[in-house]
């Protein structure tokens, strides 16, 4: 089943409703899952691309010998996360842009690391959206994703159904499937792990294949 697509004018008006207090909301209930994939990519190296940066409160995490890039469509919440690379001096962010995750302005193969935390299931076309991180993402390089996906079953299964009807008002698919983010041709399932709290949240490390060797 195919969930309605959510629409990007009700996305853009749900994160600046929510932009003044995100940090001390969803940013808190976030942070510490955030900073556990995070660590995960400290341990490589070169260009990073953050997908849904938002106010920026993962930032501070990134070791300084990576060169990040943040993306986001709400200019409120993009904002916020500017002043704090100025406060903190955060010199290894090399840029906070807003952009629209499904046509993204960089050129292909550009990133060593493209990842995306509690997103995809807030963008109107996920699809789309992993398709463009897999394109500028590096051959051999990893596409990683952290987000709640449904419950195939159980109590958690029915309400996250209740709730599906009210996407477009919370911001969010609490019904969205994880097939949806998994069918990029390009890119090969490497990991797949429940986080904390409860499980409510999936790891999903992607790697980017080989381009095709030139045939003589």
């Amino acid at each position: 089943m195919i969930e309605k697509p959510l629409d990007i004018n009700a996305v853009k008006s749900s994160y600046k409703m929510w932009a003044p207090v995100y940090d001390k909301t969803f940013g808190l209930i976030t942070s510490a899952g955030a900073k556990r994939i995070i660590g995960h990519i400290n341990k490589s190296s070169g260009k990073v691309l953050e997908v849904g940066v938002g106010t920026g409160v993962s930032l501070k995490h990134y070791s300084p010998h990576l060169s990040v890039t943040g993306i986001d469509v709400s200019s409120h919440m993009l904002a916020k996360a500017r002043k704090k690379v100025i406060k903190r001096g955060l010199d290894h962010v090399q840029g906070i842009h807003e952009m629209d995750a499904r046509q993204m302005e960089f050129p292909d193969n550009h990133f060593q690391t493209v990842v995306a935390m509690y997103l995809v299931s807030v963008v109107p076309d996920p699809e789309q959206v992993i398709a463009e991180m897999a394109r500028v993402c590096k051959p051999g390089g990893q596409v990683l994703i952290l987000n709640h996906f449904a419950a195939e079953k159980g109590v958690l299964a029915k309400a996250e159904r209740i709730m599906a009807p009210f996407a477009s008002k919370i911001g969010w698919h609490s019904d969205f499937s994880i097939l949806r983010v998994t069918g990029a041709e390009q890119l090969e399932i490497q990991e797949q792990k429940k986080q904390p709290p409860f499980g409510m949240f999936t790891f999903l490390r992607m790697e980017k294949k080989p381009a095709n060797p030139v045939r003589h």
